[in-house]
């Protein structure tokens, strides 16, 4: 039982009681409430009389009022098991953003708040900054182009592509392939992960359905002997959404237009201009130079990859399957096999120490330490007494759900922060890769009292067996760590306006707090710390925690590329150079091509498939779901999280001074001021690239 005084947080959390009727009306009535609201402010205020107070504030607090519902709304369609429920969210989201793209297109508001911006009253600086966005948001809507046939083919774009992005989704989350394979098909792959696999009856007797979730995916491209295998399951798990393909091309094409019709030159222009990196330009240098960089890097790594697959496929008599090349299906099978060769590390050796239930406890007793939260777990009374309808079932969409209340420590004061939710297991239709969801936004009411923040862990970590808790990969650590890193930006957000809150930072800044905390997991203390061996509770053993640190960098500069290659796509088909160019892109050549170039691995077109055998960017979420021209972002936040580490927690990771210094200076001010204010004030200079690169070996630009 919690101590007493964190058992009455002074906030119910969320009820999760919706229906797929009650879902469709909520996202009605949100829309609704807030055209009342718009016409209100156009019936009352002229240019003249028009000011922040009576204009962009109550569409602020009106807003701020919409994401405590809004954001849950759709967020059913990446968590429920109830498939009806799964569309309903997607509808109703497909209603919001439809009428969001018309409010945002209201030329009667936008003259008010332009007439309340040329005002230039004296603001807090988080209004003015909210004055500032709310005004440049118009013009970026659309505002910017004469009314008539040019504007409304405009609006028409926004919603299809919003429709496109919905849909995208939807068809990830919902995918459900999978391939039968024989025992002797899976041989190598480790009992652990078999166990899961559905058992065949009829026609597939005595065979596994293999899946293309993670928890299939990645220990059978690891362990399979059968480089047929590998090769089927890399190959079909290219094609296994081949329906967004058009979906893909179209949002594309779409985006080229919109932006050419708001006078930007393409569309990456006009989604950098807000930007840390304001250029294509920036963006494209840096990654040019990275590639340039670790281009010998990667071809070495290769090269010593080939010749342990040409002493491995030697040692099992399989020298006739050998043609001298290296393939995009034999990477996580030799990379683990030279890592536990050359470095004596078995994964799943090392996953014994990392059950999942005590991981978490041990990352949420970091975060307690570093920056003066406490965890407290909330279950079963618990719940029934905290839930606002009087059931514990209504407060968690699953019951896999784990729900956490979060605190201040006595030092920083010992009030109340908000509620974690982590839903750690894959299921059928459940979103398919890691993310933080933020359900409910936090902040300041007109009265001065606070709303506090909800925020959501959704990852894909394989399920217990009856014999086994979920064990955990070092790397699987490395993913729940940032995953978590974005819960606690999240949770320590103290904004005045939800759309600042927390993780509402620009794109090239949002990962730099969550990969700064991934150091914690190379630390051998903190290793340590977090280690319980799953069936005798022993820490992990200071050799083994220096041989997984040893491999941090291990193939980085192939693992690198692989991002770049990611990054170089984006920028591609958000840069052509004519409108022309955008409608005759080839995208899946140009993805498959681009990463042969880029990676040093080569494709199935080396055994003479067409270059379009495989849809990759079909399955790429992120380039439809707010990444667009912004998946550098993973690379240059890594500028900025590994200068901030570095700088300041290198020497002592714990030091909860700076930890707490950190969560005050960085974490709690969002997007609330411009993030290169907060890096510079928090590193007391300039972000430097010297300690990233560094980092990987290079030289610094």
């Amino acid at each position: 039982m919690a101590p007493k005084q964190y058992q009455k947080p002074p906030q119910a959390p969320p009820l999760f009681t919706a229906t797929p009727t009650g879902l469709v009306d909520d996202a009605k009535a949100l829309c609704n409430t807030t055209r009342k609201l718009l016409d209100k402010i156009v019936a009352e205020v002229t240019p003249e009389t028009a000011t922040f107070a009576n204009v962009v504030l109550p569409m602020a607090e009106d807003e701020n009022a919409a994401s405590l519902r809004g954001r849950i709304i759709g967020f059913y369609q990446a968590v429920s098991t109830d498939s009806q429920l799964r569309d309903a969210s997607s509808k109703a989201e497909e209603t919001m953003d439809e009428f969001n793209i018309e409010a945002s297109m209201r030329e009667d508001i936008f003259k008010l708040v332009d007439a309340a911006f040329n005002k230039k009253e004296e603001l807090d600086p988080e209004s003015q900054r909210l004055l500032e966005k709310e005004r440049k948001s118009y013009i970026r809507n659309g505002l910017g182009i004469p009314a008539g046939p040019l504007r409304d083919r405009f609006k028409e774009i926004k919603k299809r592509l919003s429709t496109i992005q919905i849909e995208f989704q939807k068809n990830l989350n919902e995918e459900n392939g999978g391939i039968w394979f024989t025992k002797k098909e899976l041989e190598g792959v480790p009992e652990d992960t078999l166990a899961t696999f559905e058992k065949g009856t009829g026609d597939n007797e005595g065979k596994l359905r293999f899946t293309f979730k993670y928890p299939d995916l990645f220990p059978t491209l690891k362990f399979a002997l059968d480089p047929e295998t590998r090769k089927k399951v890399f190959i079909e798990n290219e094609n296994k959404c081949n329906q967004n393909v058009p979906l893909f091309k179209e949002a594309i094409i779409l985006r080229d237009e919109a932006a050419r019709l708001l006078g930007y030159t393409d569309h990456a222009s006009f989604r950098l201009e807000d930007k840390m990196a304001k250029t294509p330009k920036t963006v494209n240098d840096f990654l040019d130079d990275l590639r340039v960089q670790l281009a010998p890097g990667g071809a070495k790594e290769v090269k010593h990859l080939m010749e342990i697959k040409n002493e491995d496929l030697k040692s099992r008599g399989l020298e006739t399957l050998n043609d001298g090349n290296y393939y995009l299906w034999d990477s996580r099978f030799y990379g683990r096999m030279m890592v536990e060769k050359e470095f004596s590390i078995d994964e799943q050796k090392i996953a014994e120490y990392f059950p999942l239930q005590k991981t978490v406890e041990g990352m949420l007793g970091i975060f307690e330490e570093l920056f003066g939260f406490v965890f407290v777990e909330i279950d079963g009374e618990e719940r029934t007494k905290i839930s606002e309808s009087g059931k514990g079932i209504d407060i968690a969409w699953h019951e896999d759900v784990k729900i956490f209340s979060v605190w201040d420590d006595e030092g920083e004061g010992g009030a109340f922060i908000g509620y974690l939710y982590l839903d750690l297991h894959p299921r059928p239709g459940k979103y398919g890769h890691a993310a933080n969801f933020s359900l409910q936004p936090g902040f300041y009411y007109a009265n001065g009292t606070r709303r506090y923040p909800v925020t959501a862990l959704v990852c894909n970590f394989s399920k217990p067996t009856k014999t086994k808790p979920s064990l955990l990969k070092h790397d699987e650590v490395v993913t729940l760590f940032h995953e978590l890193g974005h819960g606690i930006h999240d949770l320590a957000g103290r904004t005045k306006y939800s759309r600042f809150h927390g993780t509402s930072v620009v794109r090239d800044f949002v990962e730099a707090p969550s990969q700064m905390l991934e150091n914690w997991c190379w630390a051998p203390s903190q290793i340590k710390s977090l280690s319980n061996h799953y069936l005798s509770g022993e820490k992990i053993p200071d050799d083994l925690i220096e041989k997984q640190i040893r491999v941090k960098h291990v193939n980085d500069a192939l693992f690198k590329l692989r991002q770049l290659h990611f990054g170089i796509f984006d920028m591609t088909v958000h840069t052509p150079k004519s409108h022309d160019e955008a409608e005759a892109f080839k995208l899946s050549e140009l993805y498959n091509n681009l990463r042969t170039q880029i990676s040093g691995l080569k494709g199935p077109e080396a055994l003479g498939l067409p270059s379009d055998w495989g849809n990759g960017q079909a399955t790429f979420g992120h380039l439809i779901g707010g990444y667009d021209a912004g998946y550098y972002g993973y690379l240059s936040s890594q500028v900025y999280s590994t200068d901030m580490f570095y700088s300041v927690f290198k020497k002592d990771p714990m030091n909860g001074k700076e930890g707490r210094r950190y969560r005050h200076m960085v974490l709690e001010k969002g997007g609330s001021q411009e993030e290169m204010k907060t890096l510079e004030d928090f590193l007391g200079r300039k972000p430097s690239t010297e300690a990233f690169y560094r980092e990987l070996g290079l030289k610094a630009k």
